[in-house]
């Protein structure tokens, strides 16, 4: 049984910020309005996320243009002009025709013989948009057959860009704070995601879309930050996560029916772009993160943020304990030093668990992103697909919410690394269509849940003098790691199976990996190393909160 923590107890020790945060309101007004507030980027984060994908898939059918055969139907230029490819699931060549003269070939309408010799296409493709109802950049760049790699490459060079904004602007939140990073972040989407309507040639679109890239988890990942430093501990999991699962999987699911409505790449390049812009007026909707004030030893402007919380939840912080709060800030102990996320791997112990961190997200975000872009090579309608797979995130994640605090970080993420390992390569060996996407979402679903679950891990052992840009080299781990999943998928063009069986071998070693991370549910966020090495060290392997003592220290900081 927990209970509130009285006036005298918190004055028996140093006090810090969650300390106070039961006084100003726990869970009331105000973090309901943070809730609210967060929706605008879960929306930009699944057009930064997900939208080029509907500007790069190139249609499935394509085959030579021949401008000869121009007045003749779709069908009956394929008929005379493309051989029969039995080894193609399509029965013809996508990148070959017959070589030879198509102005007499129409006078006696037959077909050439199959031994006549072919070339490859001459004067570029035409589409059967039957799966991809619009002009796409593969379309108009000619992304197939010896260019049909640019789709993963594009996509690769957006990663790229991520990873110089993690390295940027978790630099830049440490440093002058949450909200300058995230309207610098989401203004960069916008800028990038309008200039990469105007291009075009492959160089000038992934130049373009690796500015978006640097926007990529930075438009979103401040304000979740944010979001946890406002958040009591044991409600900090369900505000968090249940705003992700709401606004994010709304997003998702809205998405390919924008492209949809926007017809053409260009279009949609800029639907999805130009909302990102509204950010510039973060700073007066949210305020900077009192947790950051602190860490710069602003100890009166955070409590400033302590009142105004309190004042919206209709509760009074003591004085008195305001006043301790500053006298405990202006020990020595407490004293601000000037640390960089390089004193991390300084330390053995947190060394570690940041190293295993990394991996984890590495792994988790590679199979997660890899599910993403399976779906359309799985036998089904690409859209409708896209927003089942989508659906997943909103039951996954409340799944993940009452779970994750009872069973805990650790064996929730290697449970769920286990079961997207079993349905990820059962996904190579069932029948295309239902059957393969039926095993895809419930990877999906359960990778989902573990990519969220590392997502709040990876603060919650970091200490705050380097959360940001901490949370932030995590993030850039995974996206070394998504550098690479476009061309997992583009496996498939070698051996169909290849794709699922590298998913589950990856999310086989996810599971290892998360069982020698330390258990963070129900501890408070690391203010210091010393807290964070002692949350480390004050913990056995089998530790979950579903089994931990009542009276050890873990649950001290359930408040």
């Amino acid at each position: 049984m927990t209970v509130s923590k009285t006036t005298k107890e918190v004055d028996e020790k140093d006090i810090d910020f969650d300390d106070l945060l039961p006084y100003a309101g726990e869970f009331g007004p105000y973090q309901v309005f943070l809730f609210m507030s967060t929706l605008p980027f879960y929306f930009y984060f699944a057009f930064v996320s997900y939208g080029q994908i509907f500007l790069t898939e190139a249609p499935q059918e394509h085959w030579c243009w021949i401008p000869e055969l121009e007045n003749l139907t779709a069908l009956e230029r394929r008929s005379l002009a493309i051989p029969q490819d039995g080894s193609s699931i399509y029965g013809y060549s996508r990148c070959y025709s017959y070589d030879v003269n198509f102005t007499s070939l129409l006078s006696n309408f037959t077909p050439p013989h199959p031994s006549t010799p072919t070339v490859k296409c001459q004067n570029g493709w035409e589409f059967d948009f039957k799966d991809i109802p619009y002009r796409t950049t593969a379309v108009d760049m000619a992304w197939v057959c010896d260019h049909n790699d640019s789709q993963a490459t594009a996509q690769s060079v957006f990663f790229v860009g991520s990873v110089v904004g993690s390295l940027i602007l978790g630099w830049i939140s440490d440093r002058f704070g949450r909200i300058p990073v995230t309207v610098c972040s989401n203004i960069l989407g916008c800028v990038g995601g309008i200039a990469s309507s105007f291009t075009n040639t492959f160089w000038t679109f992934t130049a373009t879309r690796f500015i978006v890239g640097m926007a990529y988890d930075n438009c979103v990942m401040m304000i979740y930050l944010l979001v946890l430093e406002y958040t009591a501990p044991r409600y900090r999991t369900a505000v968090a996560n249940t705003s992700f699962a709401l606004f994010y999987s709304l997003a998702s699911c809205a998405l390919p029916w924008l492209a949809l409505l926007a017809n053409n790449w260009r279009i949609g390049a800029l639907v999805f772009s130009v909302p990102l812009g509204f950010a510039i007026l973060t700073p007066f909707i949210i305020p900077e993160s009192p947790r950051w004030l602190l860490s710069k030893g602003r100890v009166e402007e955070a409590i400033q943020k302590l009142n105004r919380i309190a004042h919206m939840n209709g509760k009074v912080v003591p004085e008195k304990l305001l006043n301790d709060f500053r006298a405990s800030r202006a020990k020595p102990a407490n004293a601000v030093e000037q640390l960089s996320l390089l004193d991390v791997f300084r330390r053995p112990v947190l060394r570690k668990q940041f190293i295993l961190v990394c991996v984890e997200y590495m792994i988790v975000s590679l199979v997660f992103d890899s599910l993403v872009r399976i779906v359309g090579t799985l036998g089904a309608d690409f859209f409708i697909s896209f927003t089942i797979a989508s659906l997943t995130e909103l039951p996954s994640i409340l799944l993940l919410v009452v779970v994750m605090d009872w069973l805990g970080r650790r064996w929730m993420t290697a449970t769920c690394c286990l079961i997207a390992c079993i349905f990820g390569i059962l996904s190579a060996y069932v029948p295309k269509g239902t059957a393969s996407l039926a095993c895809a979402v419930v990877a999906r679903f359960v990778t989902n849940m573990s990519t969220t679950g590392v997502i709040q891990w990876a603060p919650e052992i970091l200490p705050n003098q380097v959360r940001g840009a901490g949370a932030a080299f995590v993030h850039m781990c995974g996206f070394l790691a998504t550098i690479v999943s476009p061309y997992v998928i583009y496996l498939e063009t070698i051996n169909p199976y290849l794709p699922q069986l590298i998913i589950g071998a990856i999310s086989a070693l996810g599971v290892v990996i998360a069982l020698f991370i330390a258990e963070t549910s129900g501890r408070t966020m690391p203010q210091t190393f010393n807290d964070a090495e002692t949350m480390i060290n004050d913990q056995s392997f089998w530790e979950s909160p579903c089994n931990r003592n009542p009276n050890t220290k873990a649950e001290k900081n359930i408040i």
